[in-house]
């Protein structure tokens, strides 16, 4: 009966998708360790440019694409991911050393 199994995939589709709510809510959790421990490094940088740190940068990327390959997780998105987060923590972390 294709009626049962379509009741059947949106019940585990809304299940699926309540675990995805959940790691959402540890991964912003996470995200906000991190943007503490931004502020602390923040802080002890000397200029803009060590905040923008390129060879830490790539540093990190080489880091999580290892943790990924570990984990058996895309590499490659991990990366994009992770690129994204670090220009935004950049951005931020050159804000708040301008008192924005």
């Amino acid at each position: 009966m294709p009626g049962e199994n379509e009741e059947q995939n949106a019940k585990q589709l809304a299940a699926v998708r309540v675990a995805i709510n959940e790691v959402d809510e540890q991964i912003v959790s996470l995200i906000a360790r991190r943007e503490r421990l931004v502020r602390r490094a923040g802080a002890l940088k000397r200029d803009d440019e060590s905040v923008r740190a390129p060879a830490r940068v790539e540093q990190v990327i080489t880091n999580v694409r290892g943790y990924a390959e570990r984990l058996g997780v895309d590499p490659t998105v991990v990366e994009h991911t992770y690129r994204a987060m670090i220009s935004a923590f950049i951005d931020y972390e050159l804000k708040v050393r301008r008192g924005h």
